[in-house]
């Protein structure tokens, strides 16, 4: 067995070009079998392992840089990088992380997990190495979805501009093999990128560097033969890189063969390779999405998709709720950038075309295109996960609060989000939109609350924002009937004792048994902004302590806001604020988090009874 023997890059190096073909075989046998096993992502991987053992066997890696986008993909990446026994612990706690992480590898060279950032990282890498007089390569990974946010493109146009020694390569499975990458394809990647086609390019530069035009004239006329020939060549050519391919990514030969010829080349160079997600798996190569990120499963089998009713998710939730609210008001259109299955946005699309946008990685354009849409009379809803609307930041500040305009923000996989861990956390969106002037904050407890807060949302004239956990709730069946909450006003849920806890989001079991073990008065706050003031106030007068829970971030969070309006208000009253401290969580269940970080029942319970020297605990009681 090849793999077998393989532990390190510099030992894929004594293999021969022609027994790559059978390693790749053994890899994917050994992937489909981890991940099975374990879970983890799976197609994405499969469709890029050629492209990994090549790019590990033309390059010099770790001194080479090899950046990820995303790092979905990137799983063979760890397996031929001494991480191969580690596999199975993928994603679990203190396993290997989900995706490329420089603490985790020194072949890691850029920690990831959002889109699009591969180019800009492997662009500064490549430009810290000349200024330091350092020999190395640097080439970026990134697949033809990341391409389509606004980042790329700016690293692109940089890149492009400056005189430096960079490759990207374009991961490119949305495209057909076949009439694509064929025999003409295959032959004139390799011309262009053979030592006849660059000598003749070299020379030519230097016999034109004293000509401007003749030279902006040839340069012209060789983007336009290659834009004839291969259309998809012309936009980078444009952008001032080099274009080579398409070239079938599965053919690891020939892979190989291109990578050697284009290496030493010292300008921007585009190699565009053609590959199919879930390649090798059939189950995989006809469901890529279902297979983009899987639990255990038996290979022969495949993914089994249970027929038995379940409690539905926050996020089937608020899908049926976008279907229900479409229905009724024809000026409701969903936006989401790239998420449609993620978001909830499946049945919306298809019972709704005409209302549907999905504007692909691109987070600042979908928030500012609704906004847009909102000027002009439509009602726009964004459904995003919490991680990424911090990449459109400035557009929900500038375009849809400053303007109060009436864009809602369905905010899916807020708080602590298990095995994905601290890149795709949403730890921070009770932070950072609290501080927004005209936004209305909701959180709700469970299932029911969501659909109406969603409701109450949709009824304002400003900019409102929803934000739910990933996963299911309290088991609370939605109701038909919608209704509209008051807005900024909380609930008592179990009056008690001198301590009342103020519980905002989806802690609500949690927050139950603390209240239970105390004797607690418990409350559902609802509004994280408007917060409910009177309430509190009229609690301050029956109670001597606070305890504010939250799945966000202590620093800035709801815990927060009741500590400024009691300050405001001159009220003395100690409050301990239970929420996520400042640190980032690493992946585990969502379960394990929570305990670690003193969130869970027992955990609370804890840090109420040893508050100021454990003053409190004498109210503790037997739940």
């Amino acid at each position: 067995m090849l793999f077998d023997n393989i532990n390190t890059p510099a030992d894929l190096k004594s293999l021969t070009i022609e027994e790559l073909p059978a390693l790749c075989d053994e890899v994917r046998k050994y992937l489909l079998q981890s991940v099975s096993d374990s879970g983890g992502h799976l197609a994405s991987g499969l469709g890029a392992l050629e492209l990994t053992v090549a790019l590990h066997y033309v390059y010099d890696t770790p001194n080479d840089r090899l950046i990820w986008d995303v790092g979905h993909q990137a799983y063979v990446h760890k397996l031929l990088t001494g991480r191969r026994d580690q596999l199975r612990t993928i994603k679990k706690k203190d396993g290997l992380c989900g995706f490329p992480r420089r603490e985790e590898s020194k072949y890691d060279d850029f920690g990831v997990g959002h889109s699009s950032t591969s180019i800009s990282a492997a662009l500064g890498m490549a430009l810290a190495a000349k200024q330091q007089g350092i020999d190395r390569h640097s080439i970026a990974v990134i697949g033809d979805g990341a391409l389509t946010a606004g980042l790329a493109y700016e690293a692109l146009n940089h890149a492009g501009d400056i005189d430096t020694e960079m490759l990207v390569v374009l991961n490119d499975n949305d495209m057909s093999i076949s009439p694509n990458v064929g025999g003409l394809s295959k032959y004139l990647a390799r011309l262009l990128s053979g030592n006849f086609y660059s000598t003749m390019r070299e020379n030519s530069k230097k016999i034109l560097a004293n000509t401007p035009v003749m030279k902006r004239f040839a340069r012209r006329a060789e983007e336009h033969t290659k834009g004839m020939i291969m259309p998809s060549a012309t936009l980078f050519e444009e952008m001032g890189f080099v274009y080579y391919g398409p070239v079938d990514g599965h053919d690891v030969i020939e892979l190989v063969k291109i990578l050697e010829n284009i290496k030493d080349i010292n300008e921007p160079k585009f190699l565009h390779v053609v590959t199919q997600k879930g390649k090798g798996y059939e189950p995989a190569e006809k469901d890529p999405i279902g297979y983009h990120a899987v639990s255990v499963f038996d290979l022969k089998a495949g993914v089994q998709k249970s027929n038995k009713p379940s409690t539905p998710t926050y996020t089937q939730v608020f899908g049926r709720w976008l279907c229900d609210m479409a229905a009724k008001d024809e000026k409701l259109v969903g936006i989401t950038p790239a998420m449609r299955e993620g978001s909830g946005l499946v049945e919306f699309s298809k019972e709704f075309p005409d209302r549907y946008y999905d504007v692909a990685i691109a987070e600042q354009h979908a928030v500012t295109l609704a906004a847009g849409m909102a000027c002009d009379g439509l009602k726009p809803i964004v459904a995003i996960y919490s991680t990424f609307l911090q990449r459109a930041y400035d557009q929900l500040i500038h375009d849809v609060a400053l303007q109060n305009l009436p864009v809602v923000f369905a905010i899916d996989r807020a708080g602590l989000v298990g095995s994905d861990g601290p890149t795709h956390s949403g730890n921070y969106d009770f932070s950072y939109l609290r501080c927004i002037p005209n936004m209305i904050v909701m959180a709700p407890s469970n299932e029911d609350e969501c659909r109406q807060m969603l409701y109450t949302a949709y009824q304002q004239n400003g900019p409102t924002a929803v934000r739910y956990p990933r996963g299911k709730g309290t088991g609370v069946e939605p109701q038909e009937e919608m209704k509209e909450l008051a807005v900024g006003k909380g609930e008592v849920l179990r009056k008690g004792n001198s301590i009342a806890i103020l519980m905002f989001g989806s802690l609500l079991e949690e927050a139950t048994i603390a209240a239970k073990a105390f004797g607690a008065t418990l409350v559902n706050m609802r509004f994280v902004k408007p917060i409910d003031e009177d309430l509190i106030r009229s609690l301050s007068e029956s109670h001597e302590l606070f305890v504010t829970l939250e799945d966000n971030a202590i620093k800035g969070g709801a815990g927060s806001a009741v500590n400024e309006f009691l300050l405001e208000q001159d009220i003395s009253m100690p409050v301990l604020n239970c929420g996520i401290p400042d640190k980032y969580i690493e992946h585990a269940t969502r379960e394990e988090q929570l305990e670690e970080i003193g969130l869970d029942g027992a955990g609370i319970v804890k840090q109420i009874g040893e508050f100021n020297q454990g003053k409190y605990s004498e109210h503790l009681k037997t739940a």
